[in-house]
Formats: structure tokens, C-alpha cells, sequence
């Protein structure tokens, strides 16, 4: 009721929000930033990775990548998912420093890395390489293709970002994403396998869009996600002719390209990991109450809210932009209970030292899901693990765990 109005904007912000009940909630600097890296764009070399301890018998820390970006300088590089690194610029990673050395990656810098060979599964030798940073704008669209064996066409798709374009008024990856579903439609598939282990969220419009392509029986006449906003905002909406009762339900459009009456036991098979989350949850929930959601992999962060963006673009002394929750998500059924996230129906830490690509069949998630729809029971051996994962390079990414509404919206 009193705040202290005398703070950095920052420092102000923080203490308006109500903790701890608000993980998510954030303001930076500069809103051009904040705006781009929610459609995944930002300076980097194009590479992710998961961080795990070393070892019991001292603090150091090593990044395993997951992925490289296409056209990437890391992926120009020669850097491959599998390569393990332990030192940026120079510096051992650790408990104590990882946080603040993989902060340093948004510029130059290098790695010091063994590159590891899917032949021989073996690691190579250590190299140092330095990385350049560009403004990069990652396709969310990262991998596609079908899968045929025995009887069953499996369509397998990597999603690693809900967002429909390099920019807000961009709909190219909504568009990619449209053709993706074609080709699995002109395959005639019977089975689809969604990796979202590597999306921790975005844009609802893409969510929608995604969703769309799915659902068996969905139309812009079937609810996919219902809006519960704040008792005042509430009432505004209803009062205000512009939106209505109809604002605070979002319905599935029309797909064409939609493969839903072709899925066998009208499932769908979804790979998660621990930065899974939010708007990839909402698809999870909001695809339930029309399908078999079966899920393999890590629990989801467990993200039900929305947030929108705040800045002012008329005032060049004022470039601050925020980024609020002001919105709980629920499906047509009117669930939203999975704020601790959701458990997948196989667990499975997905932490194996030796890494397939993403797409090879021999790959950990994506066999478990095989073998789950071929029905054989049996689950290839994982191999040497690294044990829990304590940091992802995700977490310093602005655009982590969000699900953000339509820039028009409460305007």
C-alpha cells in the first residue's frame, strides 16, 4: 500500500511482486530486448547446454550440449549435441562460478571441450575454441521427419520455442510449423512423437497453432484454454465492448493440416525435461480433454499463469519493459492443477553421458517412445548417467519459463 517509490525501477519493480507466490515476473532495461528475445532472438554463438556436477569429491561442473543451432556460429564451429565442456574463457566451470560464467557467453568467448564421436561413442581430446556472438534468431522449427517401423509411420517433431516469427508480426514459423504437418499428413502417420523437452514456452498464438494441428474433433468452435484474470480486471473486460465474455476463452482455429483422426488411440506422445514448461504446459493441458496426452521424460516446471508486455515506445528516456503475470490458465474442463508441474507417465532424467543426435532412433526419449507405441516393454539401457542437473543455460534466457499473450491484448 506504501511502496517506496524512491527505488530503481528495477529494485521497485521486485518488491511489488507477491512472493513467493511470483516465480516469473520480470523487468529489464531495455524493452527491444525484452520484446526479441521473446521471439527467440538474441545474442549468442547458438548453442545450449545442461550443467551437472562432475563429480562427489569436488565442486567442478560440467556443460553437456543438447543442441546447436542451425547456421549458428557454434554449429559452424564444429560443436555438436554430446560435447562436453568444463571451462569458459578459460575458467573451470564449478558450483560456485557456473552461473556467472555462463553469463559471460551472451559475448565472445571460448570453450574449453572434448568433442564426442557418435561412431566410436567415445569423447575426444580437449580443444579450446573461441566462439563469436551474433544476433540470432533461432527457428523454433529445429527437426522433423517420419519414422517408419514395423506397421506404424511415426511423425517426430523437435519444437524448442513457441514463437511465430523472428518478429511479433512475423508468422513464417507458424507457417513452417503448418508445413511440418502436412508432410506428416501426406505421410499418413499413425503415431506422433512432440520433443518439447528443450521449450520452456512463448507465445500462446503459436501454442494454439500447435495445438490445432493435433486435436482430434478441434475447430474454432472447441475451447482450448480459458483466461482468469484478477476480479477487477475481470469485470473491465466484461464491461468493455471491445472484448466481452468471449476474451477470456481462447478457441482452437481450423488446420487443414490437422493429423488428429489419424493417431492411433487418439494419443499423442510428448517428450518433456526439467525446463519444459509453460506454454509448452499449456498444449499438455490444453489437449486433454480431447486426447490421450502420454507423456516420457522429466516433470515439468509447472507454469500455469500468462504474463503480457509493458513499455513505453513513445518515450525515447524511458526504455524499460516489463514482463507481469496477470493471467491463470485452465483447459475447457476447467483444470489448472498443474502448478508443480506435470509427472510424466515415464520418467526418465534423460542424462546420459553419451548423447544420440536428436532424430536417431537409438536416441533415449525418442526410443522409449518407440518401443511404447510398438508395444514391446522393453527399454534400451541408458548407459552412464551424469546425475542431476543443476543449471541450463535456458535459465539465462529472458524468454524462459513464459507463456505470453497477444501483444493487443489489454491494451
Amino acid at each position: 500500500s506504501s511502496p517506496n517509490k524512491v527505488q530503481k525501477p528495477d529494485a521497485f519493480f521486485q518488491s511489488l511482486l507477491n512472493k513467493p507466490d511470483d516465480r516469473f515476473s520480470w523487468i529489464q532495461e531495455n524493452y527491444q530486448d525484452l520484446l526479441n528475445s521473446l521471439q527467440g532472438v538474441n545474442k549468442e554463438a547458438g548453442y545450449e547446454c545442461a550443467l551437472y556436477r562432475a563429480g562427489s569429491s569436488n565442486n567442478n561442473v560440467l556443460a553437456q550440449l543438447v543442441y546447436v543451432n542451425k547456421a549458428s556460429p557454434a554449429e559452424t564451429a564444429g560443436l555438436k549435441r554430446g560435447d562436453v565442456n568444463d571451462q569458459i574463457n578459460n575458467q573451470q566451470l564449478t558450483l560456485d562460478n557456473y552461473q556467472t560464467l555462463l553469463q559471460q557467453i551472451g559475448e565472445n568467448h571460448s570453450i574449453t571441450y572434448r568433442p564426442y564421436d557418435v561412431a566410436s561413442q567415445a569423447f575426444g581430446t580437449s580443444k579450446t575454441i573461441t566462439l563469436a556472438t551474433v544476433e540470432y534468431a533461432e527457428n523454433p522449427n529445429f527437426l522433423d521427419k517420419v519414422i517408419t517401423v514395423n506397421n506404424r509411420k511415426i511423425g517426430y517433431y523437435v519444437y524448442n520455442l513457441f514463437s511465430t516469427g523472428p518478429t511479433a508480426s512475423s508468422t513464417q514459423y507458424n507457417d513452417e510449423m503448418d508445413a511440418v504437418f502436412s508432410r506428416f499428413k501426406a505421410a499418413g502417420i499413425t503415431d506422433l512423437v512432440i520433443d518439447l523437452r528443450f521449450n520452456s514456452g512463448g507465445a500462446e498464438t503459436a501454442t494454439v497453432n500447435l495445438a490445432s494441428l493435433i486435436g482430434k474433433g478441434v475447430d474454432d468452435t472447441k475451447i482450448f484454454a480459458k483466461r482468469q484474470y484478477n476480479a477487477n480486471i475481470t469485470q473491465q473486460i466484461l464491461n468493455d465492448p471491445r472484448y466481452g465474455a468471449s476474451f477470456l476463452t481462447t478457441k482452437f482455429t481450423n488446420k487443414l493440416q490437422n493429423v488428429g483422426s489419424m493417431l492411433r488411440n487418439n494419443r499423442v506422445y510428448i517428450l518433456t525435461g526439467s525446463r519444459t514448461a509453460s506454454a509448452s504446459e499449456l498444449l499438455i493441458n490444453g489437449l486433454k480433454p480431447f486426447m490421450d496426452v502420454f507423456l516420457i521424460g522429466g516433470k515439468t516446471i509447472g507454469k500455469n499463469v500468462g504474463s503480457i508486455s509493458i513499455y513505453e515506445q513513445n518515450k525515447p528516456d524511458n526504455t524499460w519493459g516489463m514482463q507481469p503475470i496477470v493471467v491463470k490458465s485452465f483447459n475447457s474442463l476447467d483444470q489448472s492443477d498443474y502448478g508443480n508441474g506435470f509427472t510424466p507417465n515415464i520418467q526418465d532424467l534423460d542424462n546420459a553421458l553419451q548423447l544420440f543426435p536428436l532424430g536417431d532412433n537409438n536416441e533415449r526419449l525418442l526410443s522409449i517412445a518407440i518401443q511404447t507405441i510398438l508395444g514391446s516393454g522393453r527399454l534400451a539401457p541408458s548407459g552412464e548417467g551424469l546425475g542431476t542437473m543443476v543449471g541450463h543455460s535456458f535459465d539465462f534466457k529472458n524468454r524462459n519459463t513464459n507463456l505470453v499473450l497477444d501483444s493487443k491484448i489489454l491494451d
